[in-house]
């Protein structure tokens, strides 16, 4: 059940507790780790913006911290995992060091806040999603010897007068959030009941964090939701939209690359194909989740679309952005799943040579609709064998649409030096593939047109053009 409270703890206590926090944690470091999507990531943004508020300041190494926080994620149990691990190691650190606090946030939050704290006792804090303005005071708490949770969820926090703290230090690209909380219940997903409720942001506040980036000397931004295309902000001043944000955002500067994520099928409008059309600087890539081929396993995710739908929307925006690259998410072995419901997402797979796909076995998630109404009844070593097949059909179609990229001109955004070598470069095109090219005149932020020369399944090799 969710907790709509309007405050989520008491002023009182909540005033008290800051003052504490600001007094004893005036000279403290705190270290954060993030996992899962993005919006975890621009969530571990703004705990960093609270906590420098309080005078915290940041470390990129967890034994120089007073403070270690994990920002969870628990769409997979493979990554539950990954977390409970670092959390094991976290205490070991904490053993050696009797100041230091560790806490949970985010999506495990609420699912496995017991657990965590008295059980294994591997946290001191746990706080989900809609609560970190109360971190100063869960910090006090737990300081005292308190264990310290609070993982209410809300129908209107979207902490919109929050200015994130940008923990990429390259300062290329960042996220922004335009909207919290998703209304789709997917039956496989936790996401509604660990981050609650859809509600949209202030588009005044989401233009002004741009602003405030492309002052910064940002070149690219990605606004962020469960479900973008559902976003709509209503004032005085009338109805803003996603298509109308999308291009109030794009005519900021023309040199401000927008990106966004994530569409839901049923709702992505020729509204925002025909703002993608219009303005060169919405990057031409949609991220457009497909989960399954199968209709009648659709309707089992409770999808809300049928294989027909979703294959017409790919044709929709094949006509109007002849040029986008769209990339997906896929689900195999969900519960009852056959041989044939395989073969489908296979065939969809074909018709739609997605440039891009994330692909996973089924793993039921504690509380879900299908934990709670169906029976994960397909054999792990069926699940291996139909994502290995998946994964190899997508791994030909990817070197197929590299290959078709040699000898073409794109205009990349460089992020940096690549990571085998310092004397490449790499930057991702408009429609999001990743180019390592030697460095010549190119810097970090700069744009330069390149020529495809060479190719992998996932990466394209070129040449800068003088």
């Amino acid at each position: 059940m969710l907790s709509m409270p309007e405050k989520t703890i008491d002023e009182t206590r909540q005033g008290s507790a800051l003052d504490s926090a600001m007094h004893v944690h005036a000279a403290n470091k705190f270290y954060i780790e993030s996992y899962g999507c993005a919006m975890n990531f621009n969530d571990s943004e703004i705990v960093a913006s609270i906590l420098h508020e309080v005078g915290y300041g940041s470390t990129t190494q967890p034994d120089e911290a007073t403070l270690i926080l994990v920002n969870t994620c628990s769409i997979r149990e493979k990554a539950e995992q990954t977390i409970r691990n670092r959390l094991v190691h976290f205490k070991g650190l904490k053993e050696r060091n009797r100041h230091l606090l560790v806490g949970v946030l985010g999506c495990m939050a609420e699912r496995l806040k017991e657990k965590l704290l008295e059980q294994e006792k591997l946290v001191d804090i746990v706080i989900g999603p809609d609560a970190y303005r109360t971190l100063p005071g869960l910090i006090a708490e737990a300081s005292g010897g308190q264990k310290a949770v609070n993982v209410l969820l809300s129908r209107e926090e979207t902490y919109a007068d929050i200015n994130p703290v940008r923990l990429d230090r390259l300062g290329v690209s960042s996220f922004v959030s335009i909207m919290r909380g998703c209304n789709n219940m997917c039956s496989f997903c936790v996401v509604p009941f660990t981050r609650g409720r859809e509600r949209s942001r202030d588009a005044a506040s989401i233009l002004n964090e741009v602003k405030n980036l492309i002052a910064q000397g940002y070149k690219e931004v990605t606004l962020l939701g469960q479900n973008v295309d559902s976003y709509r902000w209503e004032d005085k001043n009338g109805v803003v939209t996603f298509a109308q944000l999308l291009e109030q955002v794009a005519l900021l500067s023309p040199a401000l690359r927008v990106r966004y994520s994530t569409s839901h099928p049923k709702d992505i409008t020729d509204d925002v194909l025909y703002t993608m059309a219009k303005y060169d600087n919405i990057c031409k890539y949609i991220h457009l989740p497909l989960q399954s081929g199968s209709t009648r396993i659709l309707q089992r995710m409770n999808r809300t679309y049928t294989k027909e739908w979703y294959l017409h929307k790919v044709d929709r925006i094949r006509e109007i952005l002849p040029n986008c690259a769209l990339s997906t998410d896929i689900i195999t072995g969900f519960c009852t799943e056959n041989e044939e419901d395989h073969a489908e997402t296979l065939s969809v797979m074909d018709y739609c040579n997605y440039d891009l796909a994330y692909m996973y076995a089924y793993s039921e998630r504690p509380g879900t609709l299908a934990a709670r109404r169906y029976e994960d009844d397909v054999p792990n070593e069926t699940k291996t064998r139909r994502l290995n097949e998946i994964i190899e059909r997508h791994r030909q179609q990817s070197l197929e649409i590299m290959a078709s990229e040699m000898g073409k001109q794109h205009r990349v955004l460089v992020e940096g030096p690549s990571k085998k070598n310092a004397e490449e470069y790499c930057g991702r095109t408009d429609t999001n593939k990743m180019v390592i090219f030697p460095r010549l005149h190119a810097d970090t932020g700069m744009y330069v047109d390149v020529t495809i020369t060479g190719y992998t399944s996932g990466t394209l090799r070129g040449e800068i053009i003088l």
